[in-house]
């Protein structure tokens, strides 16, 4: 299931406050500026930057 683009458009990066790219099939949000992932678990956008990965 993907998350809902209504909630894609409203998400911004938490350290930032930058776009973020949603990666369907990845799942997962990506901060190209921090260049950071928030990982996406059962639906749900994981938005702390203690637990996002650099890439």
């Amino acid at each position: 299931m993907s998350l809902d683009p209504v909630l894609i458009e409203i998400l911004v990066c938490p350290k930032c406050r930058g776009e973020l790219e949603y990666r369907d099939s990845e799942a997962e949000l990506r901060c190209p500026t921090c260049r950071l992932v928030y990982r996406i678990e059962d639906d749900i956008p994981i938005m702390l930057i203690d637990e996002a990965t650099p890439y």
